[in-house]
């Protein structure tokens, strides 16, 4: 099974590098992981909503390049479906029984995602209402596949 996290941006801050780093250690007696970067593109601070679509055009072909037919995707978005930690793990569970081997998750960058992205998704997750720096989600969001792998195969796990 590979799991790929296919993110916008490059990673700058040292502690954050660190983290998912550690987090994707973790991961591998379980799963081969994946990270990949594609480039953000290059946006002024006060954008028209025309131009934030066509950021988040150029960002989303970048993405799509990174996804294969087979792949399984979850796309990060605001309007997604809110899951626990467990029901998270359940539909990983789930996916590799029914032999689903190739997930990726995708995370946009500071505008969010394409709609050619999130129309490719095959399921849309929320961590919540709230705007995280999507630095910051590549984190959290690979804390919590490894804490997935951890629940499905009944592993402690700090709380």
């Amino acid at each position: 099974m590979q799991i790929q996290f296919v993110t916008v941006g490059k990673l700058k801050e040292k502690y954050f590098v660190q983290g998912i780093s550690e987090y994707t250690k973790r991961l591998q007696p379980y799963v081969k992981v994946k990270i990949i970067e594609v480039s953000d593109e290059k946006a002024p601070e006060q954008l028209s909503e025309a131009e934030a679509k066509q950021v988040k055009e150029k960002e989303g072909k970048r993405i799509l390049t990174q996804i294969k037919p087979d792949h399984y995707v979850f796309a990060l978005a605001i309007n997604g479906q809110l899951w626990s930690s467990e029901q998270l793990a359940e539909n990983i569970e789930k996916l590799t029984t029914y032999g689903r081997s190739q997930l990726t998750f995708v995370i946009g960058g500071s505008l969010g995602l394409s709609d050619e992205v999130l129309n490719r998704a095959d399921q849309k997750l929320s961590f919540g209402k709230m705007t995280y720096p999507h630095q910051l989600m590549r984190l959290i969001l690979v804390e919590q596949v490894y804490r997935a792998f951890k629940i499905n195969r009944g592993e402690p796990y700090h709380k």
